[in-house]
């Protein structure tokens, strides 16, 4: 059994000549703290961390079973979480003027009286163009997509509509821009 280090300084100061070890030397560290060699596609910055972490893991312990449980679903999860929205809630979403109520049932989402399988199919019945239902109904949060780049004054092409050429496009006709309205959203849920 290998013996523990409990000295922090000890710890950091092994930490700090990992991060000056050069790439080769990463690898043969990599096969001696993990008993096999490294995926050829890590990079020096990544081995590092890895082994690192390890020293520390030895150290002081490892992640607890809960966390490592729910490392473990997440990773085992196809894409990201996706939000579970209860039976009987309540969308509602404005578009060019007219408001779109969408209730979200046990088998679909109910709009206008026929039940859709997702939001995005509803999205595109409105706007008669892809969209992602989610998006469109705003319940992705701040995080989870990319946020649209800002104008800057600094490059006057920015925020200016692509001219594409008649034949550029199906049926030979020009690209149309596209203003939307603010997104004005409401949700209930069923208590």
């Amino acid at each position: 059994m290998r013996q523990r280090w409990t000295d922090p300084a000890a710890i950091a100061a092994a930490i700090d000549r990992i991060r000056l070890l050069p790439l080769d030397a990463l690898r043969r560290n990599w096969r001696a703290v993990f008993g096999r060699t490294p995926a050829a596609g890590l990079s020096k910055h990544l081995l590092g961390q890895m082994i690192a972490y390890r020293i520390q893991e030895r150290a002081f312990g490892g992640l607890d079973r809960d966390s490592l449980t729910f490392l473990d679903s997440l990773a085992r999860q196809s894409g990201s979480p996706r939000r579970q929205l209860k039976p009987g809630t309540v969308l509602l979403r404005e578009y060019q003027g007219q408001r779109h109520t969408v209730t979200v049932g046990r088998d679909g989402f109910l709009w206008q009286g026929a039940t859709y399988s997702s939001l995005s199919a509803i999205a595109r019945a409105i706007t008669g163009t892809a969209w992602s239902g989610p998006r469109f109904f705003a319940l992705q949060g701040a995080g989870d997509a990319r946020q649209p780049k800002r104008k800057s004054a600094a490059d006057p092409k920015q925020g200016r509509p692509r001219s594409t050429s008649a034949g550029g496009r199906k049926g030979g006709r020009p690209a149309a821009t596209v203003k939307h309205a603010p997104v004005h959203l409401e949700t209930t849920s069923p208590a």
